[in-house]
């Protein structure tokens, strides 16, 4: 064994059971790779920052637009494939339009004028994906904002859903593997909400590790992520059918979806 290096699934414990899936299914990692991982929660309100800016970061979750924005200094160790048939057995997901079970609304038009929940303004699924949605609806209104008004920084995928649920937003955005797991996992969630719209996929974000990891403990962990199938009971409760090791320059796409909103002179989502 090696000295003890992090690993964290932050961004997608977003239930008690997800949580403890994502720590079993870690700690196994660390068995397959011959490395001690030390598993932590770095739990809301703890910044992702600080989590991404760890020295001994080993494999934790990040978002692919801050990846891209990084310039790709974290080396990518896996992706998680989720099992829903829209992802096809791949490492993609979608940025849901999210609304309560019992709304009015039937088409994404009829969201507009209303109000509209967001996570933080650095997240690809929570702020920059939806945007880049939403642009041709901006340019058919000649960039009039659609909303009556952004209610945020909500921070966390399931603050998006306990916004929307209390009625203080009408809509959300909300990362469609993240949204998949509450709706399994959470008694206090599921049923209570549905998807008006879907975003295009994109990536799955990576786990990655610090810059300047040695290469070989990377490859190590990447194989024992490979090495998963979806027959096990870890990925079964997570509901994937795998993990992929994806190139780094995949991720571009963030940067282009962000840089279409810049060029039609749309910072903000609104």
């Amino acid at each position: 064994m090696t000295s003890s290096l992090v690993a964290c699934a932050r961004m997608y414990a977003v239930t008690p059971v997800a949580r403890d899936a994502w720590r079993a299914l870690l700690a196994e990692v660390g068995n397959r790779a011959g490395l001690d991982l030390d598993v932590i929660d770095h739990a809301f309100p703890a910044p992702l920052n600080d989590l991404w800016g760890r020295p001994d970061l080993a494999a934790a979750f990040m978002c692919g637009w801050p990846l891209a924005q990084r310039s790709f200094s974290h080396p990518i160790v896996a992706a998680p494939a989720p099992s829903d048939p829209a992802s096809g057995g791949r490492a993609v997901y979608r940025t849901h339009f999210i609304v309560a079970r019992d709304a009015p609304f039937r088409t994404l038009e009829d969201v507009f004028g209303h109000r509209m929940a967001f996570t933080v303004e650095d997240s690809h699924s929570g702020y920059n994906a939806p945007r880049h949605h939403l642009l041709p609806y901006r340019r058919s209104r000649a960039g009039a904002p659609l909303f009556k008004a952004m209610v945020g920084p909500v921070i966390t995928p399931r603050r998006v859903l306990e916004t929307v649920a209390a009625g203080e937003a009408d809509v959300g955005p909300l990362d469609s593997y993240a949204y998949a797991l509450m709706m399994r996992h959470d008694p206090d969630l599921g049923g209570k909400f549905r998807v008006l719209a879907s975003t295009d996929p994109i990536p799955m974000p990576p786990l990655v590790a610090a810059p300047g990891t040695d290469p070989g403990i990377i490859d190590r962990l990447a194989r024992a992520f490979l090495s998963f199938d979806g027959s096990e009971a870890p990925l079964q409760t997570l509901l994937l059918a795998g993990f992929e090791r994806p190139e780094a320059g995949i991720y571009a796409v963030t940067q282009d979806w962000a840089r279409a909103a810049r060029d039609a002179g749309l910072e903000h989502l609104q």
